[in-house]
């Protein structure tokens, strides 16, 4: 994971595609779609439009950047990227208002058009940069449609693939099966073959179905009950990461700071993984260490986060294209934990007894709480979230083809973090707030992250010893 300035842009000649424009005014004339958005859909467009009515523009696109080598054919890339469009339905799928109603509105796949424009030549690679980034904020607007765009720039020796779309299309394991999704399909065109694969089920189908399940419920189920209590403990709000960030409760929203790095190579990875393996595996072990870590910064008794998770439970849903994640409240008692094992034991009853309630949209139990949650931010709480990579398809081969996913960095008062475990190691990527104290506190924890994983890696046979309190103050 990366944002746009890191993930080795190089001079070229700039090529984008998007929906035609007949295709887009015809879409104005298209009758309601029956299936809903999604409810995570729902707070997102809504959260995005009560920003920017509070008088601020914030682009919250995710994208991904992928090489092609050699020469490229432009008509066949181009016959690839379409194909690809058709397989997710999602992406051609919008939302228009209705009053306060969001009413949905899907494209046929026989009506699909992209539209080729030239560009011209970059020579420079920070100018292409910042343009491909402002293209992609207007491209790729929560509040547009459509809102995605797909570019290439192309050199004599090979072609860097780059696409971005809105969040409420893709989630992060979506756009990291992008790059052997279009190789797949770019070789087949090359060689004038077709693709066979089964049909991939529509996120839009899904949204319909998590939709009518959620609404099932109501403010005195045992799921409610549980937020309700957490909220509670919040003093009232969903939480954020719990050191200090320097915000001033009445500023403005702030803008993010990007951090990216490699914590531990492969073998460490492994170790620790192995580690932490009778416990439930690395996510466990990555959110015990955070816990910790974070006691031991700001004084926390009680480590409270939203750990994400997908909502593809059936296999159905594996290779479709949407935005498939919830979230689950945990507390970890962490003032009680005098070692890693124990903080361990901890995360792993907690994620037990908790996972379950990330396949209820957050959304829809904010909306039974009745609570004023209106949103202020892009995010409504911070995440620490992970994701075992290796299994993706063509993983092997990011590293030489440059292929990154990518996270738009803009405004936000919370800490959005990235674990990834990678062939090569874990790495970690975060978007915090711009401010000294945030910077401090989360170079900090990186640093501490990375100690603690080296430690039980490199001391298995024993349990490690967590280091004393330090702050960045």
């Amino acid at each position: 994971m990366s944002d746009i300035q890191r993930c080795e842009i190089r001079p070229g000649h700039l090529v984008e595609w998007v929906l035609h424009p007949a295709v887009v005014e015809a879409a104005t004339r298209l009758p309601d779609d029956s299936r809903p958005p999604a409810y995570v859909q729902e707070s997102h467009v809504r959260t995005a439009r009560s920003v920017r009515e509070d008088g601020l523009f914030v682009p919250t696109w995710l994208g991904t950047s992928f090489d092609i080598p050699g020469p490229v054919d432009l008509d066949v890339l181009q016959g690839a990227l379409r194909a690809w469009t058709l397989r997710h339905e999602t992406l051609r799928s919008g939302f228009r208002w209705i009053g306060d109603e969001m009413r949905r509105f899907t494209l046929d796949a026989e009506s699909v058009v992209l539209h080729r424009e030239d560009i011209g030549d970059f020579p420079d690679a920070a100018t292409l940069t910042h343009y491909l980034q402002d293209r992609f904020d207007i491209a790729a607007d929560a509040l547009t449609w459509p809102n995605f765009i797909f570019t290439a720039v192309v050199r004599d020796d090979g072609t860097s693939v780059y696409m971005a779309f809105d969040h409420s299309n893709v989630d992060s394991y979506s756009i990291l099966r992008i790059a052997a999704e279009i190789h797949e399909l770019y070789a087949a065109g090359l060689e004038g073959r077709a693709v066979e694969s089964k049909p991939v089920a529509s996120y839009v189908d899904f949204c319909a179905t998590e939709r009518e399940n959620a609404d099932q419920i109501d403010d005195t189920h045992a799921i409610v009950a549980r937020w309700r209590e957490f909220i509670a403990q919040c003093d009232g709000k969903l939480p954020n990461f719990p050191v200090d960030l320097g915000l001033d409760p009445e500023g403005p929203l702030p803008t993010q700071k990007f951090m990216h790095e490699m914590l531990v190579d492969g073998a460490d990875a492994a170790a620790f993984e192995a580690y932490c393996r009778p416990y439930g595996g690395s996510l466990v072990g990555v959110l015990a260490a955070v816990g910790l870590i974070v006691r031991d910064i700001s004084g926390q008794q009680v480590y409270r986060t939203v750990v994400p998770f997908h909502t593809r439970a059936k296999s159905q849903w594996s290779n479709s294209v949407g935005w498939y994640v919830g979230g689950a409240p945990i507390e970890i008692p962490v003032a009680q934990a005098p070692d890693f094992d124990s903080a361990l034991d901890m995360v792993r009853a907690a994620l037990r007894e908790n996972r379950p309630l990330s396949r209820m949209p957050i959304a829809r139990v904010l909306r039974l709480l009745g609570s004023d949650f209106r949103p202020t931010s892009p995010d409504l709480y911070s995440i620490v979230s992970f994701v075992d990579a290796r299994g993706i398809p063509g993983s092997e081969h990011w590293q030489d083809l440059k292929a990154y996913g990518l996270i738009r960095v803009s405004y936000g008062d919370q800490v959005c973090a990235w674990v990834t475990r990678l062939h090569e190691g874990l790495q970690f990527a975060s978007r915090y707030p711009d401010t000294d104290a945030a910077y401090k506190n989360m170079r900090l924890c990186i640093e501490r992250l990375r100690e603690l994983i080296v430690s039980v890696a490199r001391n298995s046979h024993c349990p490690p010893t967590v280091p004393g309190p330090r702050s960045a103050g």
